[in-house]
């Protein structure tokens, strides 16, 4: 044997390169996000329709939530959240452990939590409060009575916000939790690659907002009594709800912000919302005057008066909630190569 052989260092072992079929599924920061969604939207889809199916068996004559434009019962309405709430926040447990993050960057993550929250509900309140007193002081919304006393004020109180909390949770956490985080990371991602820019990721985050607000404020049209000043509104308060994501970090606010809305619409003052009307709330309303500024049969969210409520609403964000960094996907990204290496 050669002596100088044995002293002569070693020579790397070439990295092998990815296959074809590995670059079409996986990239620099795991799996595409394009594939991302396909596999989230068929679980959710798979989940949900299995959910369905069991639930017609159990009860055939059971109405959907959406047929009904009146006297909603609070059984129904938990019921209509709670199965495909449970639904998402599995897929996407089920999607962090496949792509390797932290369940915490899809929008219930982020620091002061609870305080968002609760700042959320208190704005929620005081804006639906300011937007019903415009309509009643110009003579376009009645306040004909009170209906519950007592007791039953606290208790149909509780159980409503208990409802209108699983909404909250169910539409924040659908359009702008998962699906949000990932649309942004492959838009980011071909903006870096097309335009070389440094802000991607601020481009796909608000490319993905325009392009979820849109599909939100069309998804309110099965509603009944729904208007275009409605589907306006609820594409705007989209919209708003992501510049609270983009500020914060979390989805935090826009929860407690969106169940307040619409806990204050539909039981507090006895308004429609989209439409529809809920059992027992604590006041009996009536709309006066042309639809597109009393909201008609829509409710308050089909009056023109709601735009300049969402201008104030996005005032409120900017003055009231700090700038932290949405999604942390570079760490992300760092975390996923390092758990690979």
């Amino acid at each position: 044997m050669n002596p100088d052989a044995t002293m002569s260092p070693t020579e790397p072992i070439p990295a092998t390169p990815p296959s074809v079929l590995s670059k079409i599924f996986i990239g620099k920061d795991g799996l595409r996000a394009g594939w991302s969604l396909l596999v989230f939207i068929a679980m959710l889809a798979i989940i949900l329709s299995a959910a369905h199916f069991v639930s017609r068996k159990i009860h055939p004559q059971a109405p959907n939530i959406e047929q009904i434009a009146s006297n909603v019962p609070i059984m129904l309405m938990l019921l209509n959240e709670s199965i495909p709430l449970v639904a998402v926040l599995l897929v996407t447990w089920i999607m962090s452990k496949i792509e390797r993050r932290p369940n915490s960057v899809y929008g219930l993550g982020g620091s002061s939590k609870v305080a968002h929250f609760f700042a959320g509900l208190g704005w929620g309140v005081v804006c639906l409060s300011l937007l019903v007193l415009t309509l009643r002081k110009t003579g376009l919304l009645v306040i004909d009575g009170r209906l519950l006393f007592g007791g039953d004020v606290l208790r149909y109180g509780a159980m409503w916000l208990l409802g209108f909390l699983l909404v909250g949770l169910l539409e924040e956490y659908l359009t702008r939790g998962y699906i949000q985080y990932t649309l942004t990371r492959g838009l980011a991602g071909i903006y870096r690659w097309a335009f070389k820019t440094s802000h991607s990721e601020a481009f796909g985050f608000w490319t993905s907002a325009v392009i979820l607000s849109i599909l939100f404020g069309l998804g309110h049209s099965k509603n009944p009594g729904e208007s275009p000043i409605g589907l306006l509104s609820a594409g705007l308060a989209s919209m708003v709800f992501c510049l609270s994501l983009w500020r914060t970090g979390s989805l935090w606010w826009a929860i407690g912000f969106h169940t307040a809305w619409d806990w204050s619409q539909s039981f507090l003052y006895g308004v429609s919302d989209s439409g529809t009307m809920i059992q027992h709330h604590l006041l009996a309303t009536h709309p006066v005057g042309k639809p597109i500024l009393s909201g008609g049969a829509t409710g308050p969210e089909g009056s023109i008066f709601t735009v300049a409520i969402i201008g104030l609403i996005t005032l409120i964000i900017f003055l009231t909630l700090p700038r932290a960094r949405y999604g942390d996907m570079s760490e992300c990204s760092t975390q996923l190569h390092a758990g690979e290496d």
